[in-house]
């Protein structure tokens, strides 16, 4: 590999991970994507210090590692607002579905661009997504700058959609998988064991050893889920992702709200990595996830804001806060997810959730490029006697002034450099007016 010039971050302030803060200057330094060396001070006064290195003097900013959005559809930005107030299934089959049916590659794509703005400027470097068209996604994804771990949706209603959906996700897994340098990856996406039977969940994980592809699914969200799934088989929908043989891969799942102390042993045992969209859940209606169970068992969990369009929003921050105090109101413990605990969650958990390797989500040495920039000078700032606890407490989406992705900065001064953001608005208007139309 041709070495690439040091890029150098002289900052305000730093947090490398959940553990390691600087609260004053400090430097970070990054070359082929990786960071190379942090430190307090500035990068002159270091033994780091080499000569050619292009310095970024940011005083006025707080560098964090990027945001790891750990569930989610990207495109259903195209529907936010489009079926709010009602619970999950009236919200599927006679909202969502409807909405669904006009979808076309082109609205997919534009979808996707509008997801990759609100996320890259609300502080997120990647994110999970499944959905239909997901060649077009994987376009916008490589056209923004961003990583993701993208899988075509699966569902098991026919044989012929299930071998549709199998061939599909062969022939996605081909070509975009490693792509964008490296910044795309593929997982194998079975919708929920309630629209995949066990039969297919099991070809499903075949074809993920086949491939050698993790898997995200959506599990026990709601409590109708479990309740359906002991009827119709004398299981919970984790136990029967044992019987199918899905845990025997990696696995994502997306939810876990209503699990029994069993399902926690198992989820343990088997290594799964749960995504907990706590705000998702609540506007649903589906419950409260156990993620201080969850956790003190030694699960891997990390966040995420499911779709647009049951959040209605893919802020990231609103998810780390709410993670960090809706659990202590919920067991009546303000000790309860403390905020290095969410902060892990939306990072270095996060980047473990969906497969990246282990020091991806911080800043340590080896670890991926990818930076954010908070405004030192916002009031949520103000004053600072915690800089950790102002991220997780305090920070919004609004504090976001630049982002460094890799070997690139893909925002600068709160604005995108990777997107025309015009051009987006203009065409999410035109589908949106033609979805109202019918």
């Amino acid at each position: 590999m041709n070495e690439r010039p040091i890029q150098v971050f002289e900052v305000g302030g730093l947090v490398v991970d959940a553990d390691t803060v600087i609260p004053g200057p400090a430097y970070l330094a990054v070359a082929n994507g990786r960071v190379q060396a942090v430190g307090p001070g500035a990068w002159t006064e270091s033994l780091d210090h080499r000569d050619g290195a292009t310095v970024h003097r940011m005083p006025r900013r707080i560098a964090i590692p990027g945001l790891i959005n750990a569930h989610g559809h990207a495109a259903m930005t195209l529907f936010r607002g489009a079926g709010d107030d009602v619970p999950l299934q009236t919200w599927l089959q006679q909202k969502i579905f409807p909405l669904e049916q006009q979808l076309t590659a082109d609205a997919v794509y534009w979808g996707t661009l509008l997801a990759c703005w609100e996320m890259v400027t609300s502080g997120t470097t990647c994110f999970t997504d499944m959905y239909f068209f997901m060649e077009q996604s994987a376009r916008a994804v490589a056209e923004s700058g961003l990583r993701a771990a993208l899988s075509p949706g699966l569902l098991g209603f026919t044989e012929e959609m299930q071998a549709e959906g199998l061939a599909e996700s062969r022939r996605f897994a081909r070509d975009w998988h490693g792509a964008a340098g490296g910044r795309i990856q593929v997982l194998l996406g079975p919708h929920a064991p309630y629209t995949c039977p066990p039969p297919f969940l099991h070809r499903v994980a075949d074809l993920s050893a086949e491939l050698g592809l993790g898997i995200q699914i959506h599990l026990s969200e709601t409590r109708a889920e479990v309740t359906d799934s002991v009827a119709a088989h004398g299981r919970t929908p984790i136990e029967q992702m044992v019987d199918v043989g899905l845990f025997e891969r990696p696995v994502l799942a997306a939810h876990c709200v209503h699990v029994t102390a069993t399902d926690i042993q198992v989820l343990q045992q088997r290594d799964v990595r749960v995504a907990h969209n706590p705000q998702s859940n609540l506007k649903l209606g589906s419950g409260i996830a156990p993620l201080v169970e969850l956790l003190a068992a030694g699960v891997t969990v990390a966040l995420g804001t499911d779709g647009a369009a049951s959040n209605n929003n893919l802020d990231l921050f609103e998810e780390l806060r709410l993670a960090a105090t809706l659990h202590k109101g919920r067991l009546e413990d303000a000790t309860a997810v403390p905020a290095k605990d969410a902060f892990a969650m939306a990072t270095e958990r996060g980047a473990r959730a969906v497969f990246r390797p282990p020091l991806d989500g911080t800043l340590r040495p080896g670890a991926s490029a990818d930076l954010v920039f908070l405004d030192a000078d916002s009031p949520r700032f103000q004053p600072q006697y915690d800089l950790l606890s102002n991220v997780v407490y305090a920070a919004s989406a609004a504090d976001v002034c630049d982002v460094f992705i890799g070997e690139q900065f893909v925002v600068e001064n709160r604005q995108p450099t990777t997107l025309d953001t015009e051009r987006i608005s203009f065409e999410v208007a035109r589908i949106a007016r033609a979805f109202q139309r019918g």
